[in-house]
């Protein structure tokens, strides 16, 4: 039982007369008897007032083992049965140290067999031991019922004997002083051990009185041997050399031919062994044999001549088009007001990918005639299960150079600046992967996790960013679950760290299990500042654009409310980095500068912009697409509110364009709609008319002079920070 205590009243009004009376005693006492009065104890006025029954009540408190701290109902899923069973509840109990014992009950299975293989009848030493202890407690001997049960053959008379036999045992043994009553001796002898198990007779007594034996074993330690042998010691010898990192290639390179020769010598030297079946045979052996003894460098020439030959005819296909491409201008330019048009060249598709949408489209930064396709879908009532990325060149119209398929919809695409054969890809289940194309375009060099490491949305854009210190390529990419994640290419693996994660400002809401939670933002594109490598602009589904940097992950820098609708594409200009514009689905085209939160420009198109880029060869001219498959030039240094060319490049009713990109070098664009085909289209001259330098500065440069125009232009539509007055230069004197 657990303790108990109990709590008497002890203060009620005679101890208080008492200790009045105490007070006035030690009063008339010395010093010391005045140090020894006791405490006049105070009653406070709240006290509760308990009645001399209720003050002699005994109040029981008992100690529990109920811990209230351990959870109850607690329950776990059953795969076996299909649902949730009730886990029982954990004890009071805990174990802190366990160790097995030396010692075993007698009456146990392992003890019994250990006193049969002492050469002992388990049911004599039962009826033996019953015995002792009758005449420990009594003086006449009884046989118990017990013992009869277990042998019936054992009679009074028999036990009498055993009796007798024990005492006189006993008796010899206290005479030579073996001393077995207490302790743990041993009382076997060594010429006991072989004997075979006895069924009656005397029995043996264990050495243990407690009813328990001992169990142990005992070990045979071999002894150390030791064995010296004498060898001759190996040749030495002195040897210098600088080690550098062309003697340590050179070194690789001959063990690699080497081990190549041994393999080639072995391959011959089976060849040889199996004996042909008949001279047909024979000689398709070697033929297949001298096929095999191409080398890779030979047989990657051979390809390399038929993608020559196959673009050789192709161009004889479309010499029209080649012509028009490179040596026509529309001659109609001259008697038109300002306005120009787009003349269609070639037209790039792929079988498989027919029912996919062009969801990005970039042009190579090192091959100017090469650009890479995104095949997607963005109508998501209607989801695809596969896409591609797939490389075109303008010398081969017909079919792609590299296409690398994909088991999830490719919805962006970048190619790396330093290295254009690392193309970044974004799918649609939230994953990223990277393509070696010079490699192989049937596998990517680095993929994401599927389950840990990726998004939890679609990835609408990839940018790569500038290499690391230590020369680690990486790259950055944003999702509709409002994360922007900075990938880095490690050895094996791509290792992700979450830069930013999009917060509206807007109030908190209630989750499913009532907290609060703050209402996340989807991103949509991002585009980084062509100067500052830490500064990225990111457009939401919510119509903000939010200025970020990459060295501060909690807060924006700065946020423009620029749409009603998602912010589908932003772009920089690229002779002045402050001034970016950006597209939505609000129908609306605007153009921003930087710390502005008011657009310079707004331009209405009536449709839904679908991506809109600045001009590579001007400073003032841009060009977007809309859904009712138009694309839009404007030149904002001919007219600032409406267009100077407006072009319809597919049906309205059937297609849809996507996507558009400018051609770094050539005077072309291409556009891609929601039926997997991108079409190329060449300006006008009306469309990219050069700046003239004025007679007096005619040593400036094409760079300066866009500048310049862009410049002249902002300032027209800037509207103050703010007015300084002019001083008064009146003066006033006092007569």
């Amino acid at each position: 039982m657990p303790p108990t205590a109990t709590i008497k009243k002890v203060l009620n009004t005679k101890t208080l007369k008492k200790g009045r009376q105490s007070n006035s005693r030690v009063e008339d006492g010395d010093d010391l008897e005045e140090w020894k009065k006791s405490k006049q104890l105070l009653r406070p006025k709240d006290q509760l007032e308990l009645s001399e029954g209720e003050l002699k009540d005994i109040i029981a408190r008992q100690l529990g083992t109920n811990d209230p701290l351990i959870p109850q109902n607690l329950v776990q899923f059953n795969y076996a049965q299909g649902g949730f069973e009730l886990m029982p509840p954990a004890g009071p109990m805990i174990v802190v140290y366990e160790a097995q014992g030396t010692q075993i009950h007698k009456e146990s299975e392992e003890a019994k067999k250990q006193v049969v293989e002492q050469g002992l009848d388990p049911s004599i030493l039962e009826i033996s031991q019953s015995t002792e202890t009758l005449q420990v407690e009594e003086p006449i001997p009884v046989i118990p019922e017990e013992v009869i049960e277990i042998d019936e053959e054992v009679t009074a008379e028999e036990s009498e004997r055993l009796e007798e036999e024990t005492e006189a045992e006993e008796g010899e043994g206290d005479a030579e002083g073996e001393g077995e009553g207490e302790g743990e001796g041993e009382s076997v002898r060594p010429d006991d051990e072989d004997e075979k198990p006895q069924t009656s007779g005397k029995p043996k007594k264990l050495t243990n009185q407690f009813n328990f034996c001992e169990r142990a074993a005992l070990t045979y330690n071999n002894p150390m041997r030791t064995q010296e042998t004498q060898t001759i010691p190996p040749p030495m010898g002195t040897f210098s050399a600088n080690v550098l990192q062309w003697i340590i290639y050179d070194a690789y390179q001959e063990d690699f031919e080497a081990q190549q020769l041994e393999k080639e010598l072995e391959r011959e030297r089976k060849e040889k062994e199996k004996a042909p079946v008949s001279k047909h045979a024979a000689m398709v052996k070697k033929l297949v044999g001298k096929a095999h003894q191409l080398s890779e460098a030979v047989q990657g020439r051979v390809l390399e001549c038929w993608k020559v030959l196959e673009r050789m005819v192709n161009q004889n296909t479309f010499d029209d088009i080649a012509k028009d491409y490179r040596y026509w201008e529309d001659p109609s330019d001259e008697f038109r007001d300002e306005e120009g048009t787009l003349l269609p060249l070639w037209k790039f598709h792929y079988d498989k990918t027919r029912k996919n949408t062009v969801t990005d489209i970039e042009w190579n930064p090192h091959y100017y005639d090469l650009f890479a396709v995104c095949f997607g879908f963005l109508d998501f009532m209607k989801p695809l299960e596969e896409g591609a990325v797939c490389l075109f060149t303008l010398k081969n119209p017909s079919f792609p150079d590299y296409i690398c398929m994909t088991d999830s919809a490719v919805m962006c695409v970048d190619t790396h600046p330093k290295y254009p054969y690392m193309v970044v890809i974004g799918l649609y289940d939230g994953s990223v992967r990277v393509y070696n194309v010079q490699a192989t375009c049937k596998q990517p060099a680095f993929r994401s996790n599927n389950v840990t490491n990726k998004h939890r949305g679609i990835v609408w854009e990839v940018k790569w960013a500038p290499d690391l210190p230590d020369g680690e390529m990486n790259f950055y990419s944003v999702s509709e679950d409002g994360k922007i994640n900075n990938w880095v290419l490690m050895q094996n693996d791509l290792a992700v760290t979450t830069i930013i994660t999009l917060f509206l400002a807007k109030d908190e809401v209630f989750g499913p299990d009532g907290t609060k939670l703050k209402v996340k933002g989807c991103a949509s594109c991002v585009k980084f500042h062509p100067k500052q490598p830490l500064i990225y602009l990111v457009g939401t589904e919510e119509g903000n654009i939010y200025k970020c940097s990459t060295a501060y992950s909690s807060m924006f820098l700065l946020t423009y409310e620029a749409h009603h609708m998602p912010v589908y594409r932003i772009d920089f200009n690229r002779y002045n980095s402050d001034i970016f514009i950006s597209c939505s689905g609000d129908w609306r085209i605007k153009i921003w500068e930087d710390n502005r939160l008011e657009p310079l420009f707004v331009f209405d198109v009536g449709a839904c912009v679908g991506d809109v880029k600045w001009a590579p060869y001007s400073s003032t001219v841009f060009a977007a697409v809309t859904s009712e498959g138009k694309v839009y030039v404007f030149d904002l240094n001919v007219n600032k509110y409406k267009p100077i060319c407006v072009q319809a490049i597919v049906s309205k009713r059937r297609n849809k364009l996507t996507r558009i990109s400018f051609n770094p070098k050539l005077p072309i664009i291409i556009v891609g709609d929601d039926k997997g085909c991108v079409q190329t289209l060449k300006l006008s001259p009306n469309l990219r008319i050069p700046c003239k330098a004025p007679k007096k500065q005619q040593h400036l440069d094409q760079w300066t002079l866009q500048c310049m125009k862009l410049d002249k232009l902002l300032s027209l539509v800037r509207e103050p920070g703010a007015l300084d007055l002019p001083e008064d230069t009146a003066e006033s004197i006092e007569s």
